[in-house]
């Protein structure tokens, strides 16, 4: 669904620069990366909406996700990102130094979830 909403060619440089940075990279930054890469999938299915009904039907998905804060919609949040790292021929799920199991795709969902969250602003 990201990839007919954002492009083909846009999706096409997601997956190859997943591919590149994935295997050396850090969680922290790259789940920002990916958070970065549902924002913006997130804006175009906005600015879609209006004239496609796949477009519409992601726009509601992120937006009930941004309101809501179920638990369904993170996990539906969550498999968005993970299918970007399926797609890439990439693993997202890793093992920390302390043998704690944990989620690249997890973490993008909650960076995505909390983009616009800047305390230091209020």
């Amino acid at each position: 669904m990201i990839k007919s909403v954002v492009g083909a060619k846009v999706y096409s440089v997601w997956v190859e620069m997943l591919r590149t940075l994935v295997p050396g990279g850090r969680t922290h930054r790259l789940s920002v990366m990916i958070a970065g890469m549902l924002q913006y999938a997130y804006e175009t299915s906005y600015k879609k909406s209006a004239t496609s009904g796949e477009a519409r039907e992601l726009c509601e998905i992120f937006e009930a996700a941004l309101e809501t804060g179920e638990e369904e919609d993170f996990t539906t949040i969550v498999e968005f990102a993970e299918r970007i790292f399926d797609d890439a021929e990439v693993q997202y799920e890793r093992v920390s130094r302390r043998g704690d199991s944990y989620s690249i795709a997890e973490e993008a969902a909650i960076e995505f979830l909390n983009w616009s969250n800047m305390p230091w602003e209020s």
